[in-house]
């Protein structure tokens, strides 16, 4: 190991965050890496948050800062965690995000379709690994779970992983919803493992129930706001019409990487085995949509300029949300006003009228569990630990159906 490989980045949320050996140092010197400083957390929740420019680079240094200090913790309570188990552990952390594309998940499964992005970042992991000699071999099993000690993973991935507590932390701090706020600190202090299962102390039960509240309100104030729902809508739409016209001959600008994706329509398991995709997807990033849309934002093609002058000067519509889903006679009504107030077709005045629903649940049961470590060694489900009977409640999907349509009608 060589001293110039152990840096420190200065993270407005907790401070100097150390790289702890050179796997970690390797890990983000790589292309692949440093994609996502161009790859932003939050989709389009700046157009609500403009505070929320943060990246997903910014987002996993953060959660391997966590991963640190659970590591050190579970140290001090007696959990034996080797050398090599703590840098894989750091890797997995650090690439679980890697295979984010263009606004994080806005378009997952637009640009390649049946392909979420964990299998993509497995994918890239591997390869990453054979560029680093193989090094990445723990960290693959961590993250796969195919390693023995299982709450290794439940770090990485869970319901009470790393991941989680950073950006629950993280977005918060940059779009400045208070509500969001958890007390990361204290719930490392108070994880634990029993059964092999990463678990939480019982004195932090009312940490874990301020965790869980906080995570179905940063849901529904940012993550499933109804303005950011609107504007990444709109996003997808504007991606399937620049390949509805791809597809009848057009001829659109766009940087390479976004071309080779505007020409070909990749499947999962199709592109995982076509070297040439996977070279562009890694050159992928926000700045080669947001350019195109700045572009086809003058495009004689009516609806492509259209949405992409709605997401260029945030002219975003409307937007009705609803318990129930919307009537077939009420947006059949709003398509009719818009084809001809438009000049457009009813078919084409889908892209602007339509509807569709987001679910909130903030605790599945059904998933690594988180679980509370009595002093007597028993261990509970949180809804069955805590006195809270809204938590219990939290473990229910709650969905809300919304119709988008321009503001103008």
């Amino acid at each position: 190991m060589t001293n110039n490989k152990l840096k420190n980045f200065n993270d407005p949320i907790y401070g100097f965050i150390s790289i702890p050996c050179s796997l970690v140092y390797d890990i983000i010197a790589h292309p692949f890496f440093q994609r996502l400083r161009r790859i932003k957390q939050l989709g389009l929740s700046n157009y609500v948050y403009p505070g929320a420019q943060h990246t997903r680079f910014q987002h996993v240094i953060g959660a391997m800062s966590l991963t640190q200090d659970a590591v050190s913790t579970l140290r001090q309570k007696g959990i034996h965690i080797s050398t090599e188990e703590e840098e894989a552990v750091y890797a997995a952390i650090l690439l679980h995000d890697i295979g984010h594309g263009p606004f994080s998940h806005t378009l997952e499964n637009i640009l390649i379709q049946n392909l979420p992005h964990e299998k993509l970042s497995l994918h890239l992991m591997q390869l990453i690994n054979l560029d680093l000699d193989n090094r990445l071999d723990l960290a693959i099993k961590i993250f796969t779970n195919q390693y023995s000690r299982g709450f290794l993973h439940q770090l990485v991935s869970s319901q009470l992983d790393m991941d989680r507590l950073d950006y629950l932390r993280r977005d918060s701090f940059y779009s400045g919803v208070q509500e969001g706020v958890v007390g990361q600190d204290r719930i490392i202090k108070m994880l634990n493992v029993a059964n092999d299962e990463l678990v939480v102390d019982e004195k932090g039960i009312y940490s874990i129930e301020k965790f869980l509240i906080a995570r179905r309100l940063m849901y529904w104030q940012v993550y499933l706001h109804k303005t950011v729902v609107a504007a990444e809508s709109v996003l997808i739409k504007t991606m399937q019409r620049a390949f509805e016209l791809i597809a009848k001959g057009e001829n659109l600008f766009a940087a390479p990487a976004l071309q080779f994706f505007l020409q070909h329509r990749m499947h999962g398991d199709s592109f995982l085995q076509n070297p040439e995709a996977i070279a562009h997807y890694t050159q992928l990033d926000d700045d080669d949509i947001m350019s195109a849309i700045k572009v086809w934002s003058h495009h004689p093609d009516k609806v492509l300029a259209t949405l992409s002058t709605i997401l260029k000067d945030r002219i975003l519509p409307k937007v009705v949300l609803n318990n129930e889903p919307f009537g077939l006679n009420q947006l059949n009504e709003l398509k009719k006003t818009v084809a001809q107030k438009m000049g457009i077709s009813e078919t084409e005045a889908n892209y602007f009228v339509f509807t569709d629903s987001v679910k909130n649940r903030a605790y599945n049961l059904e998933n690594f569990n988180i679980k509370i470590l009595f002093k007597d060694g028993s261990l509970k489900d949180i809804t069955q630990a805590s006195d809270q009977y809204n938590i219990e409640a939290l473990s229910k999907a709650v969905t809300k159906y919304y119709l988008c349509f321009p503001k103008d009608l």
